[in-house]
């Protein structure tokens, strides 16, 4: 604990405030149309035309964002999810809030459940006080400081947010054609494709009914069968795109369904009674693993072969989409062979005629997110079952038009993620600064001192003897109050 200048005093905010609660009031008995703001512990959660606090105060988050301080400059209503104090004359608002703010309070929080804080550690912290015209001028400078770092930070922000809306465009300009229309007109002038975007869907899908028939054959060699009359009508075909409102694609691309550039396969839980299906070296990837994005390649869980005999394998190259629940449309690329759970939806393609990688980007783009959001069950919990991942449709063009595609979105993303991670670096830079600037302001390094100012140790005294005058009697009980009769 750093030494305090002279004339300063470090002393409990018990010594120091009241910690009063809230006060419930449920949402049906506000005022929505009244102006005073009612307060919860993350801060505004709606109005109402009374207040329970008489000016500025500090609310600090009591339960559910435990530890949580809002300075607020006007009367309103703390509710019972929370705590509020108002200073006493001569200790700034300001001043307790910065402090407090500064504090991480949420380090008290000893619950097990939802989030808590307790009044009586509160009460414990220790609080520096400055003379009562020093306040002013280090909250003076500190606002100053502070103010900006928050231009900087806002500046930052607004760096990512222009980051993330440019990797969607990027995706956009790739879904449409835009990205490589100079190269196509190049390609043309010297040698045009020799396969269209259409001639490869038919081509993929030849492959895949020969690879059936072939498959359906051997099973009947197997068996000592003969195939049986009509048995090539029996190919599953898989489902058509519907292109009812899809944008005009480039000369030469096609519209091709999930379904048709690969196999989907919908993951799968092995019994979690039986060890014998857990800790071997197949990944077992589940909504949270694919946070990796394009470069999914460990998970937290992994199957033995016993469990992936039934948790369904998928080779490397697999695109895996999070198919139900608040993370649906959530895209990774496995780079390796893995098994998923039945939140995600795997497609697999013959790379020799897609490239993995241009499916992934095609999902990951808005037009991909959009049609599986918007695709999915209209429920609590949305769902986009194995039927209707399968009928996404996905611009195909030529395979070397996808090479391109998939290289020059390399390329800018990787720019992007070193943007990106100077962004978050300058953005802890900032941190950092904020929590030495507070940390100047609090242990008298901010500001000069002024031997002249009143010392802390009178205000304190001043703050003790206002909070005993205010104190109330307690009036006398049993056989004393008989006597004082």
């Amino acid at each position: 604990m750093s030494v305090l200048p002279k004339g300063w005093e470090r002393t409990s905010l018990q010594n120091l405030v009241v910690v009063n609660y809230g006060k419930a009031l449920p949402e049906q008995a506000r005022n929505a149309e009244g102006s005073i703001p009612v307060f919860g512990s993350s801060g505004v959660v709606g109005k109402h035309d009374a207040a329970i606090t008489s000016g500025p105060s500090v609310i600090v988050g009591r339960k559910g964002a435990a530890g949580a301080v809002h300075l607020v400059d006007r009367p309103c209503w703390p509710i019972d999810t929370a705590y509020f104090i108002e200073p006493p004359a001569g200790l700034s608002v300001r001043w307790l809030h910065y402090f407090l703010g500064s504090q991480q309070l949420v380090r008290l929080d000893k619950s097990t459940a939802i989030p808590s804080l307790s009044r009586d550690d509160l009460y414990n912290e220790l609080v520096p006080v400055a003379p009562e015209l020093e306040q002013g001028r280090v909250l003076e400078k500190l606002e100053e400081l502070l103010s900006d770092l928050d231009a900087g930070e806002a500046e930052l922000k607004a760096a990512q947010k222009k980051l993330t809306q440019y990797r969607q465009s990027l995706l956009k300009a790739a879904v449409e054609g835009a990205l490589t229309a100079p190269w196509r007109e190049q390609q043309r002038a010297q040698h045009p494709p020799a396969e269209s975007g259409a001639q490869l869907l038919q081509r993929i899908l030849t492959e895949r009914r020969a690879r059936w028939e072939a498959k359906q054959l051997a099973k009947f060699e197997a068996q000592g069968k003969a195939p049986p009359k009509d048995w090539q009508k029996k190919y599953p075909e898989p489902v058509q795109p519907d292109t009812t409102d899809m944008p005009a694609l480039p000369q030469g691309w096609v519209w091709a369904s999930v379904a048709q550039l690969g196999e989907v396969t919908t993951g799968f839980t092995p019994s979690t009674s039986d060890p014998k299906n857990f800790g071997g070296g197949i990944p077992f990837f589940k909504p949270t693993d694919l946070d990796a994005g394009y470069e999914v390649r460990s998970s937290r869980e992994s199957l033995t072969e016993a469990g992936a005999s039934t948790g369904r394998v998928l080779p490397a190259g697999s695109i895996l989409v999070t198919c139900i629940g608040a993370t649906i449309g959530k895209t990774g690329l496995a780079r390796v062979p893995c098994a998923t759970n039945q939140q995600i939806n795997a497609v697999s393609v013959d790379r020799v005629n897609v490239l993995p990688e241009f499916l992934y980007w095609m999902i990951c783009s808005g037009f991909g997110q959009r049609q599986i959001i918007g695709n999915a069950s209209a429920t609590t919990l949305p769902i986009l079952n194995k039927s209707k991942f399968e009928k996404v449709a996905l611009p195909l063009p030529p395979l070397s038009e996808q090479r391109e595609i998939v290289s020059l979105i390399e390329g800018e993303v990787d720019r992007l993620r070193h943007l990106g991670e100077s962004l978050i670096h300058a953005s802890l830079q900032s941190t950092a600064q904020r929590q030495n600037i507070l940390r100047a302001a609090f242990s008298g390094q901010l500001v000069p001192q002024d031997p002249n100012d009143e010392p802390a140790a009178d205000l304190l005294a001043r703050i003790r003897a206002e909070r005993a005058a205010q104190a109330p009697v307690r009036k006398p009980r049993g056989r004393r109050a008989q006597e004082a009769a």
